[in-house]
């Protein structure tokens, strides 16, 4: 069963900064959109950010996130990373990667296959 793994969460202070990684070990995710989800608190899974696949030319946010944090692909690495920013305590979640079977970028949790166990981000004082 092919899966993401996610890595790099932890605790942070309002305003600072983390820079999570998403990998597969045995299996390439250079072909596939990826994308970063999280779920916070008493709250439903929710769309972070997206990147198209290979060169990843092309991203898509969530306006929450927009201008603060950034997606990236390291193909040689395999990796997808997602830099986060001025962390702001509502971005206090899990986070979890996926690939998509979708050409065209999506928020749709739906066109997303293989999932990881997510990361811990916590934004506190």
């Amino acid at each position: 069963q092919r899966q993401t793994v996610e890595s790099g969460g932890g605790l942070v202070q309002p305003g600072g900064s983390l820079r999570l990684s998403c990998t597969a070990f045995g299996w390439s995710i250079s072909p596939y959109p990826v994308g970063w989800f999280r779920q916070g608190p008493g709250k439903e899974r929710e769309f972070v950010a997206a990147i198209s696949s290979w060169n990843g030319g092309s991203a898509l946010y969530d306006d929450s996130v927009k201008g603060r944090f950034t997606i990236s692909r390291d193909n040689a690495k395999n990796t997808v990373d997602l830099q986060m920013n001025s962390l702001k305590p509502e971005d206090t979640a899990v986070y979890y990667c996926a690939t998509s079977g979708v050409v065209q970028l999506t928020t749709i949790q739906g066109e997303y296959d293989y999932w990881g166990q997510g990361t811990q981000v916590t934004v506190s004082s």
